[in-house]
């Protein structure tokens, strides 16, 4: 298709979508209390609109006080009935496809419910959207004069019982409309190879001779495709493979342990990045202005929000509040009610309000993804903005880390244990370490309470990992690409000890570096 037709179209489409997202930010409560009753009057006559008589639910104080709210596990006898090709369970069409998701925290799988509604009306439509935020802001964009390097995950599509399963991005791929697929590379072939290795410089092969003028995909990954992409042609950066390479749009983890890595590889000042905020439940909010890192809560994408504040989170006082009711700077987890078929369902992530007019959010981490064995609640942000100071203060770069508590034992007092891979380590880890611990006390009033005087805290312990540690763990346990990690933080002890042990290190004494 011809350049000048691409932007006719797009510049239309652009215009109308505009308009949709400017109404949805001036009257989001009313967008959102609409979505729910179409959700419930769309699921009345299936076995859970029958169980929670959805016909006689009105209004969302009716709703919340009679569907109560659940987990994955909760759910699981019923999905796995939908897998079996039962129907009309929790969303009236027939559930053809499963997003598989390892959790990260639990070792089994969850297979998340993708219905034809949630494909069409959330996670393609943020993909037009993100494009018409990025245009909408750079009206002097030549992104059509090229393609779209995407990197999915790794898995190939499982097929059984008359439904699909596979991760999120490749049931994308495989469902990818022909305009989305003409704009992008690798081949769907190449994208759905199931081995991450093979595939990694089979996606290099097939792109380096493309014009290739955005990337797409999960940081730590595309990192490591990018550095093979230098690797394989010799350049000193990208931009002499990819002349006119303008925008990366990035998400599935915190992109800030690896600004500094990217900016090497991409060293131009007006190059930019876009972040967006999905999961295998659904499509929740993208970056819509250039130079900010919040991200625009998207309100009419077949999901109802809910909000449960982290300080009353899981305890008998926990309380459960609209959009309408969140204030910004407070730390929340996040319910939703999807096109999907799941009914107040708690995805496991938290979000801070940087905004009420419009609805804006950053990403803070995992409810399950802390640290609180001694009452200190460090979060995955605390960690990440810590991280970055000690970084920067020793001229350092962090690859992935992890850490978890050492518990107190007899008169022994606590400690956090961090397992940090570097590709530049610092020339002072003593010094790194006493960092740090300051920037975490700066930052966490709670962490710095229990760490005065030692009082239940002692200095942390850090370790430098050798080098692919943590891909070695991934590897190991079938999680290679796509959005799999170790837990960054974690209550237990479970991720670090493995990890030592891997080294061959059988104590949290011992430094891992062989």
């Amino acid at each position: 298709m011809p350049i000048p037709l691409v932007n006719s179209i797009a510049s239309w489409f652009l215009k109308k979508r505009i308009h949709q997202m400017e109404l949805f930010m001036k009257y989001p409560n009313e967008v959102q209390s609409e979505l729910l009753r179409n959700l419930i009057a769309t699921a009345k006559n299936t076995e859970v609109g029958k169980r929670y008589d959805f016909s006689s639910i009105h209004n969302y104080k009716t709703f919340a006080e009679r569907v109560p709210v659940k987990k994955y596990e909760d759910y699981e006898a019923d999905i796995e009935r939908s897998r079996k090709g039962e129907t009309n369970i929790f969303w009236p069409s027939p559930i053809k496809w499963f997003a598989k998701s390892s959790g990260t925290t639990n070792a089994k799988s969850k297979f998340i419910p993708v219905s034809d509604d949630s494909l069409e009306d959330c996670h393609y439509a943020a993909g037009k959207d993100l494009l018409c935020m990025y245009l909408n802001n750079n009206p002097q964009s030549q992104l059509f004069t090229g393609k779209s390097l995407r990197l999915g995950g790794s898995k190939e599509i499982y097929r059984n019982n008359g439904t699909s399963y596979g991760d999120l991005s490749a049931i994308l791929i495989d469902n990818m409309p022909f305009w989305a697929e003409f704009s992008s590379t690798p081949r769907n072939e190449v994208s759905l190879m199931n081995d991450w290795e093979i595939k990694m410089q089979a996606i290099v092969n097939e792109t380096i001779n493309e014009k290739v003028s955005s990337l797409a995909g999960v940081p730590s990954w595309m990192l490591a495709l990018l550095n093979n992409v230098l690797e394989t042609t010799k350049a000193t950066n990208l931009f002499e493979v990819w002349p006119n390479l303008e925008v990366y749009f990035h998400g599935g983890v915190n992109f800030e342990p690896y600004t500094q890595q990217y900016q090497k590889l991409l060293p131009r000042d007006n190059f930019r990045y876009y972040e967006i905020y999905n999961a295998s439940e659904g499509f929740f909010a993208c970056q819509d202005q250039n130079s900010s890192k919040e991200l625009l809560l998207m309100l009419d994408y077949g999901i109802f929000y809910e909000f449960i504040p982290m300080d009353t989170y899981g305890s008998e006082d926990e309380k459960i509040i609209p959009l309408s009711e969140v204030s910004t700077g407070v730390n929340y987890a996040i319910v939703i009610t999807t096109n999907a078929g799941l009914w107040r369902y708690k995805i496991g992530d938290t979000v801070r309000f940087t905004s009420t007019s419009p609805y804006r959010i950053k990403v803070s981490g995992r409810t399950k993804h802390h640290i609180n064995a001694f009452g200190e609640e460090l979060i995955i942000e605390n960690a990440e903005i810590a991280l970055k100071k000690a970084a920067n203060l020793n001229n350092c770069e962090i690859v992935d880390y992890t850490a978890a508590p050492i518990f107190m034992e007899g008169k022994e007092k606590g400690a956090h244990e961090w397992i940090i891979e570097f590709k530049t380590p610092p020339n002072n880890m003593e010094h790194f370490k006493i960092e740090l611990d300051k920037a975490l006390q700066e930052i966490n009033s709670d962490y710095e309470a229990k760490r005065y005087n030692n009082m239940t805290l002692n200095l942390p312990t850090v370790h430098q990992a050798r080098e692919k540690l943590f891909y070695d763990w991934l590897k190991k346990h079938d999680k290679v690409g796509g959005q799999h990690k170790i837990p960054r933080l974690s209550n237990s002890r479970t991720y670090v000890e493995e990890l030592l042990s891997m080294s061959g290190k059988q104590t949290s004494e011992d430094i891992l570096e062989l």
